[in-house]
């Protein structure tokens, strides 16, 4: 049977061990490099991932590809295939998907529909990886980011999270979420608690709150981001106004000016100042004013090192699915 990858639901907690404990190890041999072509470089050999991107992207396309190459394949595609394919001519994304699986034996899909990716997965001969559908979830960024959790604090349980900023259309933030439910009764459990802080017209969907009940996840809902609430937080996750995600004009107004003008969604140096010394400081990128450049020489920072962990979780995730 054909296994794609839609949202983090198709990851059982065997599942993600398996996938980090390799990850882990791809990670130490990719820095190692010494023989990295003889042992890891041609795993892959032979096969094709087809990058379709109708959305813009660049550390998922990127981090894609290179650890497609990295392991022998090869990989062809469009980064805009909303303007540069034959979707300009009236062709669904179903016969595309039916036409491209031909072309290749992975297809990374980009798309700016929720529910995109379970369509075309319906009808594709070959894998479909998520790689963001809409404002609804974005699976391997949820994956890398509990990587980057795990590893930065090992052992670690009953952790609290902080999400900041556009919750309401952070796919990213969904998918995450959604891990932390699914992974709060096994030996991954990392996450007991959420602070969810933003605008009330950006808060995060109720289908989502919904899921973290079902699991016992505890959650509270937050309108500022206050010391308060920092001093407690283990993981700070912040996050950019999603303004291409604006239904209207009024909703764009709206982000801007709670989310950009305003700074009630900043982590600013001040702010800063009150986190645990253990604690991490997250961003999915790109970022904009929410998280300023003068935190990159905190300890906390780890977004460099979370977007690095993409390309090898992405490389796990490639052998997975391909590999024979």
């Amino acid at each position: 049977m054909i296994r794609h990858v839609i949202n983090v639901r198709d990851f059982s907690p065997e599942d993600l061990n398996s996938l980090f404990q390799r990850t882990t190890k791809l990670k130490s041999a990719y820095k190692n490099r010494k023989d990295w072509v003889s042992t890891q470089g041609q795993l892959l050999t032979g096969q094709i991932l087809v990058s379709l991107f109708y959305e813009p992207s660049t550390r998922t396309r990127l981090s894609f590809e290179s650890a497609m190459n990295l392991l022998g394949g090869r990989v062809i595609g469009t980064e805009n295939a909303r303007e540069f394919s034959s979707v300009v001519k009236g062709e669904t994304l179903e016969d595309s998907i039916r036409i491209i699986g031909a072309y290749g034996d992975v297809i990374i899909l980009r798309h700016y529909e929720v529910g995109a990716a379970a369509r075309a997965a319906s009808v594709s001969a070959v894998p479909i990886v998520n790689a963001g559908d809409g404002d609804g979830e974005h699976p391997t960024q949820a994956l890398l980011d509990l990587y980057t959790i795990r590893e930065a604090l090992p052992r670690r349980r009953d952790l609290t999270v902080a999400f900041v900023g556009d919750l309401k259309n952070g796919r990213t933030v969904h998918s995450l979420a959604h891990l932390f439910g699914q992974t709060a009764s096994c030996e991954l459990a990392t996450v007991s608690h959420i602070n969810f802080i933003g605008p009330e017209s950006f808060q995060i969907p109720e289908a989502v709150t919904g899921y973290l009940k079902k699991f016992g996840v505890s959650f509270e809902v937050h309108v500022s981001l206050t010391p308060e609430v920092l001093t407690t937080s283990d993981i700070i996750y912040m996050t950019r106004p999603q303004l291409e995600r604006s239904k209207s004009e009024k909703d764009r107004e709206r982000a801007v000016e709670s989310l950009i003008d305003g700074k009630l969604y900043t982590l600013t140096p001040k702010l800063a100042d009150c986190l645990k010394k253990s604690a991490i400081i997250m961003h999915p990128f790109p970022r904009n004013k929410e998280l300023p450049e003068e935190l990159d020489v905190l300890p906390q920072a780890r977004y460099f090192e979370q977007a690095g962990n993409g390309l090898y979780v992405r490389m796990a995730l490639l052998l997975d699915l391909l590999e024979k």
